[in-house]
């Protein structure tokens, strides 16, 4: 399943905040397509994907909304 975030509007740290609440809720496997327009959550969004053992599948930043494709990896324990 692939989950669709839109985040336009949001600023950091909203943007992590809110796809961290989101990644909570997913499970294992499952996938979530982020939107933002903020042009610095680019760094944010990578650094959070390879901290949490997400992978980052593909992002775009060529069009605003950026998007980046993650798939959910192993959950840690909150």
């Amino acid at each position: 399943m692939i989950y669709i975030l839109n985040l336009s509007g949001l600023r950091c740290p909203n943007v992590i905040i809110t796809l961290r609440n989101k990644v909570r809720k997913t499970k294992k496997e499952e996938k979530i397509l982020v939107l933002t327009n903020d042009k610095f959550s680019n760094k944010d969004i990578i650094l959070f994907c390879r901290f949490m053992k997400h992978k980052l599948l593909s992002h775009s930043l060529k069009y605003i909304p950026y998007k980046y494709l993650i798939k959910i990896g192993k959950k840690k324990k909150y």
